[in-house]
């Protein structure tokens, strides 16, 4: 690849709308507040489904360099952490359609029955272009199907993929190239309004899940009203939409304090810097962090009182947009190679287990279902925290316990001073048996010794009447 195609080569390992929209981390400091109540009438249409301005795809604007690998029988150890084998006897999301808004899903042979539902991004799309290839990882971490002798597979294998393209890195509106250097990179394409517009346009076409792996970031708090309208609008028909917590190294560098030790009971959404959408709409959605191979927060995942759980999301594993394969990674817009890490990554594995969990227990509704992904999580020490909220994904719990009992709220336990009963005096010890004893062994001892002592005179006498023999 020549060095100039290196240079505009990339990948969306998070997409980030700031960039497309002109928003995002940087304007100065806010405090957020949470969303507002939801607007209905701000819901857009879902159809059709097209871009709400003329696109373009610049002719520098080469797709993203896919670096393939992982294939062959090793498992990846996200899949392994999981323990899915376990998990694939009780379910694989059988009957259950996930829509992935992303940057397109191309065809893929262990993609089968791909549903083409829209393109927002290029007009006459219909969503199976992926030049980004984002959004091919983020399905293939969902529903790759199993093939023998492959150790990767997706989380939930038996379901089915819908792909609705909404954003790209390589596309930008008609005309944007005109005041650029020729190899300057495209604007992006996306916003929140062709965001809202995919999600209704999901749940139209019959998704019983959403994975939303990217995200705004911001301090406004009232530029996302349709977002919260599609969303509610999603779970009152009974889907479940998992969403990205975003990337701090990425598009949302401002660090959310959320919890502050020097006034641990202030309210969490008063330290809140910057805003991400749609993952601050809580109350409708799963918003997922990323953990490392040892289980800690990464430290790219943006903290938020919104944290739902938490999945492994570094180094991942997932389908070649380019071919029949694997891949672990691709090119970014510096020509540097990147790994498939980030929150994006993480939310797919979360997407997956809902979607486990809606065929095992078809008769729980969208909001049941977000209960229990994260009531059976492995909590952390303090019961929820801003970095992975109430633990990190369980599938074998989420398909095996029985949940009862309402969430605590979304705040750490907080310390607690509690002055511990003295204990009370011991009891005197009781010394009777040692006493007992003792005095016994006194009397036997002193008996012995009298006897012993009497027996010299008589052994006396008996000595003299042999000397006189």
């Amino acid at each position: 690849m020549s060095q100039r195609g290196l240079r505009v080569a990339t990948a969306a390992l998070t997409v980030g709308l700031s960039a497309a929209i002109g928003l995002g981390a940087g304007h100065g400091v806010a405090h957020a507040d949470r969303p507002p109540a939801v607007n209905p009438a701000l819901r857009p249409a879902g159809d059709p489904a097209v871009p709400p301005d003329k696109t373009e795809r610049p002719a520098n604007s080469n797709c993203a360099d896919i670096v393939t690998g992982g294939d062959g029988s090793t498992i990846p150890s996200a899949q392994r952490t999981l323990d899915l084998d376990r998990a694939w006897q009780f379910s694989q999301g059988e009957g259950q359609v996930i829509a992935v808004i992303d940057t397109g899903v191309a065809r893929h042979p262990r993609l089968p029955d791909l549903e083409a539902a829209g393109d927002f991004v290029a007009a006459g799309g219909d969503g199976t272009e992926d030049c980004d290839g984002h959004g091919t990882f983020v399905a293939g971490i969902i529903a790759a199907s199993r093939v023998d002798g492959q150790g990767f597979a997706g989380v939930a294998p038996r379901a089915r993929i819908m792909t609705i393209r909404q954003t790209s890195k390589m596309y930008q509106k008609e005309g944007a190239s005109r005041d650029k250097a020729p190899d300057a990179f495209p604007d992006g394409y996306g916003t929140l309004g062709t965001m809202a517009s995919a999600i209704v346009r999901a749940v139209d076409r019959g998704a019983t899940v959403i994975n939303i792996s990217e995200v705004w970031c911001g301090p406004e708090k009232n530029v996302d009203g349709p977002i919260g309208a599609a969303l509610q609008y999603a779970v009152d028909r009974d889907v479940v939409v998992v969403v990205a917590a975003g990337n701090a190294e990425d598009s949302c560098k401002t660090e959310n304090t959320v919890t502050d030790p020097l006034d641990p009971t202030a309210d969490p959404w008063s330290k809140v810097r910057v805003n991400v959408v749609p993952a601050r709409w809580d109350d409708y959605v799963l918003s997922v962090g990323s953990i490392d191979a040892n289980g800690a927060p990464s430290k790219f995942t943006v903290a938020g009182p919104w944290l739902s759980v938490a999945a492994p999301g570094e180094n991942m594993v997932s389908l070649d947009p380019r071919g029949t394969s694997t891949a672990v990674g691709a090119v970014n817009q510096r020509g540097e190679q990147s790994p498939m890490s980030g929150t994006s990554f993480a939310t797919p594995i979360v997407s997956g287990v809902v979607a486990l969990v809606r065929a095992r227990f078809p008769e729980l509704s969208a909001r049941e279902v977000m209960k229990r992904i994260q009531a059976t999580a492995h909590a952390p020490a303090e019961g929820w925290n801003k970095y992975i909220g109430y633990g990190s994904v369980d599938p074998i719990a989420a398909l095996t316990e029985e949940v009862t009992g309402e969430l605590p709220p979304k705040t750490p336990t907080p310390p607690k001073n509690q002055q511990l009963a003295v204990p009370a005096a011991k009891p005197a010890p009781d010394n009777t048996a040692r006493d007992v004893a003792l005095i016994g062994t006194g009397v036997i001892a002193a008996a012995l010794l009298l006897g012993y002592l009497a027996s010299f005179p008589i052994r006396r006498r008996f000595g003299v009447a042999e000397d006189n023999d």
